[in-house]
């Protein structure tokens, strides 16, 4: 039991690193630096705001690596309640994590390009296939939520918790191809993410301060 409490409080803590990186990163920098549809403002932004856009690259860096360990830690928790769903869940988590990984390079990329003094469009370019690469890599995060909100059931976890996150998991795989099909509903596509962020956020706090069962 204490080595399970043990492997639930790392797992919660990690899946809350990546959940604060993200935050700050794609939520709260990458807004500051990057202007749709203008792209001599958005290479004002990144020269002006250099170390701020730098901070926001380590920052998405830092998701990969708890996103990474923490796929790697969800397996080590359920693995013995049933193999092949913390199998499946930690390979979503990990595909997630390497094209997020890719963001990040694009995002360099395109600091980099603005400080060579490159054509604003290149940079804007690199810099929009970044956030496009967090389009469609939502695809996985919500790979990710399904598995993890069966397991949640299966360790007896609230029906309400395992609910939201499958749902939520749902609700992110359609809320990828709502952006692609009807890139017009951006503010429906946000609204779609909402059961499953409610999900992650509940299961942190479950696996930080109580123990699921997992028959070890």
């Amino acid at each position: 039991m204490n080595q399970t409490m043990s492997v639930s409080r790392t797992t919660g803590l990690l899946y809350l690193g990546l959940a604060v990186s993200g935050i700050i990163s794609f939520l709260g920098i990458r807004s500051q630096v990057f202007v749709e549809g203008n792209a001599a403002e958005t290479v004002s932004k990144l020269l002006e705001k250099e170390s701020l856009a730098r901070v926001g690259i380590a920052f998405e860096i830092l998701i990969v690596l708890t996103q990474a360990l923490a796929a790697l830690w969800f397996y080590k928790l359920f693995k013995k309640l049933d193999s092949f769903t913390a199998m499946t869940l930690a390979v979503f988590g990990m595909v997630n994590a390497v094209a997020i990984l890719t963001a990040a390079a694009f995002w360099l990329n395109a600091l980099n390009s603005a400080l060579a003094s490159n054509p604003a469009e290149l940079t804007y370019n690199l810099l929009s296939i970044h956030n496009d690469i967090w389009t469609v890599g939502t695809l996985f995060f919500g790979l990710w939520l399904i598995p993890m909100g069966y397991l949640a059931r299966k360790a007896l976890m609230p029906k309400a918790l395992a609910g939201f996150l499958i749902i939520g998991g749902a609700f992110y795989l359609a809320s990828t191809f709502v952006v692609v099909l009807f890139p017009s509903q951006d503010s429906l596509a946000s609204l779609m993410t909402m059961p499953g962020t409610i999900g992650e956020f509940w299961i942190i706090g479950y696996l930080l301060f109580k123990s699921p069962k997992t028959y070890e």
